[in-house]
């Protein structure tokens, strides 16, 4: 490749010719590692999880970044092996000042090793629940469900309980209803039973769960189970639990809530009660 050193007036021969080489080093490094990833994307990664897409192209970015680097050097005559020792000289300092980076390096090899999640899964950690964007080497980020960015580091993402909300293609939805003591607990549970399995969210397959769980303060607590496929979360609870106030309304079923007796002391004389209204006293 020739070059018109007429372009470049007045700077060295050497200087134009070494830019010119670093400048063509770059593009053709860039332009083989753009086709090494779309011919990856297309055969070996073709059908792989976007966790494991995401990891390789990392490492293959931070390898051809490293290649690239020792490449420039060796265009502007830096001896490379030199560096290499100066550099391993340098990267015990440094490890021994970054001792929370390395430790969320090894902490994101084990993640990725045990695969816990995948990117596109919802996970609960601590109190941060978000859908999970992407997973590094030194950390995990999530997008929460009011739209905000978490960047959560992976020592503490495997130090802390983590619960994968949509690992599994079924969950159930758990919750509790009072009735008053009056009602008969067989029809009770008739009524749920059947207007879960009604719900068009419901599966039927594993039948939903209608237990009598305990005696409360207001009522009897009845615990009620609903499967359903993890995309159809707020599709069911909004209609479930409207279909369940409406039937039991419909069924003349009581929901009871709690009541509160004020008491002013033994030594207060009672409340008086004046009746506004209503036919007048013989």
């Amino acid at each position: 490749m020739s070059i018109d050193l007429d372009w470049f007036p007045g700077l060295p021969p050497s200087l134009i010719r070494t830019a010119v080489a670093v400048a063509a080093t770059i593009l053709a490094s860039v332009v083989v590692v753009k086709l090494i990833l779309a011919v990856m994307r297309r055969t070996v990664l073709k059908n792989a999880t976007e966790h494991n897409r995401l990891l390789v192209q990392n490492l293959v970015a931070y390898a051809a970044t490293a290649i690239i680097g020792m490449a420039i050097l060796g265009e502007l005559g830096v001896d490379v092996k030199t560096l290499l020792g100066a550099a391993g000289i340098v990267g015990i300092a440094l490890g021994f000042a970054s001792q929370t980076s390395v430790s969320n390096i090894i902490s994101g090899l084990f993640l990725l090793g045990e695969k816990p999640f995948a990117v596109g899964d919802v996970i609960k950690v601590g109190d941060k629940t978000g859908v999970i964007l992407s997973i590094d080497l030194m950390s995990i980020k999530i997008r929460t469900f009011d739209n905000l960015f978490i960047r959560l580091p992976n020592t503490t993402v495997l130090n802390t309980e983590v619960v994968n909300v949509t690992r599994f293609p079924i969950r159930r939805l758990d919750f509790t209803i009072q009735v008053a003591y009056k009602e008969d607990l067989g029809r009770v549970r008739e009524v749920l039973e059947r207007t879960v399995r009604e719900n068009p969210f419901a599966l039927r397959e594993p039948e939903p769960v209608v237990l009598i769980q305990g005696f409360g303060q207001s009522g009897i607590d009845m615990f009620i189970g609903a499967w359903f496929l993890k995309s159809d979360f707020v599709a069911l609870k909004n209609s479930l639990f409207q279909s369940i106030k409406e039937r039991l309304d419909a069924e003349g079923i009581e929901i009871p809530f709690p009541h509160a007796a004020l008491y002013a002391g033994s030594a207060t004389g009672p409340f008086p009660i004046k009746i506004v209204g209503g036919p007048e006293p013989d």
